[in-house]
């Protein structure tokens, strides 16, 4: 299945049902008064996070989504029957943006979480409530009010604690493969991942985080290249960055320079995403047999890089080290998850830094894509002025074209 993280749809809350003017008829009852009943209210329409579902991509191919209108009401003061609710269904991690404003109406992060869109309009009045001691005969009703009519931009993010990032065939997948039960494609080959993977890491009963496996980056992923920012925004939800980096490339890269794109790119996107805790894992250790060897190549690409945070060495072929990860990440997730619940100002500091990165990360994205778009449009124009050249050119080499009658 393709992988849909951006999508926009319109939703239409249902309008509210109209009221009537009517009157009690009844045998020996010859002005039984107004007994107009009032219009019923339109149906509203919800979202609601699904753990059933993986992507956008029902939402690619239905762009509108309407809910019902309201009955008008009935004689007998009885009023019109409600339309039902619609409940539009996204996968947990999704942003509800309103497409027009920009305002974010909510983020829905647990699943069963609902989230009103569009609100559906209120019925109209019957006639029933404008009697009055002068007016004992009102023909008078209200009609419904209108339900709401949005365009919205659902916005998916996956939900993880850790998200691996590296360059290209740096070992991410097989990483993930080796700590969980995803199975993503690896190959000797770059970009072998093209959509963000997820995983359950267990560690011991009762005790598991989630790990995303996204898209190799490259040298100028924030400003497009390669896969650009589309999945670079993912890793935005993350508690921790495992940063896996080749310590032998089989094409002969420099290791220190391949880390410092990395980090280049991470801040060049969002300064406060580079803030994020991040551990580096110099991987493909048994790329280098001799342990003297090994030892000095890894303690001069940490000097190199100037790291100061938790250092492993593994090997995802193997598995050597890997379990050491698996446990420091479990260990300071349950540390911080601990301090958030007794200390409520850890808590609030932690939600805020989260929204402004989340803030940061989507001005970033509008702002990347409205440059693609300048990009393409001028590609485009210049196309189109070199067609015209060309045709200047053509008028003045000098042979005249004559057209038969």
């Amino acid at each position: 299945m393709r992988f849909i993280d951006e999508a926009i749809v319109t939703v239409k809350a249902g309008d509210g049902g109209n009221g009537i003017v009517s009157f009690r008829r009844e045998k020996y009852v010859p002005r039984g008064g107004p007994d107009g009943g009032d219009g019923g209210k339109g149906g509203d329409v919800f979202v609601v996070a699904d753990d059933n579902t993986n992507t956008l991509v029902d939402y690619r191919y239905t762009r509108r989504y309407d809910a019902g209108r309201g009955e008008n009401g009935h004689s007998k003061n009885c009023s019109g029957k409600g339309a039902d609710n619609i409940y539009l269904r996204v996968p947990i991690g999704t942003t509800i943006v309103n497409n027009e404003t920009g305002e974010v109406i909510g983020d829905l992060t647990e699943i069963g979480q609902e989230l009103l869109i569009a609100k559906g309009g209120d019925g109209g009045l019957g006639n029933t409530h404008f009697k009055s001691s002068t007016n004992q005969a009102p023909r008078k009703a209200t009609s419904g009010f209108e339900g709401e009519l949005k365009e919205l931009k659902f916005e998916l993010k996956v939900v993880a604690d850790v998200g691996l990032i590296g360059l290209p065939n740096a070992g991410k997948s097989t990483f993930i493969r080796q700590v969980s039960s995803a199975k993503p494609k690896v190959a000797d080959y770059p970009f072998t991942t093209l959509v963000p993977n997820l995983g359950v890491v267990d560690v011991g009963v009762h005790r598991s985080f989630v790990m995303a496996d996204i898209p190799g980056l490259i040298e100028g992923a924030s400003e497009g290249a390669g896969l650009g920012i589309r999945f670079l925004k993912h890793v935005a939800r993350t508690r921790r960055l495992l940063h896996i980096l080749d310590i032998k490339p089989i094409d002969g890269s420099d290791p220190v320079e391949n880390g410092r794109v990395i980090l280049n790119e991470l801040e060049r996107f969002s300064p406060e995403l580079a803030n994020l805790p991040q551990i580096l894992i110099l991987n493909k250790i048994d790329q280098v047999p001799d342990a003297d060897e090994l030892n000095e190549l890894c303690l001069h690409i940490v000097a190199e890089l100037g790291w100061t945070g938790a250092v492993f060495r593994t090997s995802t072929l193997t598995g050597a080290g890997v379990d050491d990860v698996k446990y420091h990440l479990m260990n300071e997730i349950e540390r911080e998850q601990e301090r958030e619940e007794e200390d409520p100002m850890f808590a609030q500091a932690q939600k805020e830094r989260f929204e402004r990165l989340e803030a940061e990360v989507r001005l970033n994205t509008e702002e990347q894509k409205e440059a693609y778009r300048a990009a393409r449009r001028a590609a485009r124009e210049a196309a189109f002025n070199n067609e015209l050249d060309d045709d200047d050119d053509d008028d003045d080499d000098g042979v005249e074209v004559v057209y038969a009658p």
